[in-house]
């Protein structure tokens, strides 16, 4: 069961229209939540994000924050999702193919569930990555559909016989593919400050909030793909990959090639924030 234009409706009746400034111009905003136990994780942390986005590229949202998390807990109890993933699409709506904003479009919402079960493998064994530069724009704050950087950046890892690519700028490290990254250095946790150049992840946000929380010293400050290989521990935190570790980068392994002791202290951590 999906929720489109306003109703819920199977999924075969889904219908997008060729002249959805989504399909052509990419030109719309979306969010996944991770659900847990059949309601959805970090809810307020999300809307937060989805609607600084939506300001940010100037889109009016169809529906008030509440609106959206009732259409949203209406879908997953429709779905009978207990562990997975929703995904929230909004798009500035059907134009003829023109770049300006056009004045009398109206935004199309899609939403649907996954059912996505928790990483428990990479988790327990971590994940290897290489490190490429970071082509994508100076906005990678905003959610937004213009994903063809990343899914160019993760075919390459694939392509490569590794999970995930570790972006870069001019030898800085920015974060992943579809995830935030971490290392740690000297008992310290170090992860790329929230401005333009990352996505600022909710996984990102809680983590650094449970290492604050025991104590383990957080600074969120840019370093350099020589101390990212020079790492005591090193980690990606998103929706659907909650804490994996990494543990080899360019074949080079980290931590001993084995998950290292502060992730699987904070993904212990994690997991107590949603398991009742």
């Amino acid at each position: 069961m999906y929720f489109f234009k306003n109703e819920f409706i199977p999924a075969h009746d889904v219908h997008i229209s060729p002249n959805d400034r989504g399909y052509y111009f990419g030109d719309g905003i979306y969010e996944v939540f991770r659900v847990y136990h059949g309601e959805l994780y970090e809810c307020d942390a999300h809307m937060d994000r989805l609607e600084r986005t939506a300001l940010e590229v100037k889109l009016t949202l169809p529906y008030s924050r509440e609106q959206f998390v009732n259409i949203l807990r209406e879908l997953i109890s429709r779905n009978s999702l207990t562990e997975g993933t929703v995904y929230l699409q909004i798009t500035r709506g059907e134009a003829s193919r023109a770049h300006p904003f056009p004045q009398t479009a109206e935004p199309v919402t899609l939403a649907y569930c996954n059912e996505v079960p928790r990483p428990l493998a990479t988790i327990q064994h971590g994940i290897r990555a290489v490190t490429q530069p970071d082509i994508r724009w100076l906005r990678c704050d905003l959610k937004t559909l213009n994903l063809l950087p990343n899914v160019l950046a993760k075919q390459a890892a694939l392509d490569r016989g590794v999970q995930e690519v570790i972006l870069h700028r001019e030898g800085i490290v920015t974060e992943c593919s579809a995830s935030n990254l971490m290392i740690v250095s000297q008992g310290e946790l170090l992860t790329h400050p929230a401005n333009n150049l990352i996505l600022h992840g909710i996984t990102r946000l809680v983590v650094l909030r449970i290492a604050r929380s025991l104590s383990i010293p957080v600074r969120e400050e840019a370093f350099t793909t020589d101390a990212l290989l020079q790492a005591d521990e090193a980690f990606i935190t998103g929706t659907t990959m909650e804490i994996t570790p990494v543990v080899e980068i360019d074949g080079r392994p980290i931590a001993g090639g084995t998950p290292g002791p502060i992730a699987r202290q904070l993904q212990a951590e994690f997991e107590r924030t949603f398991t009742k």
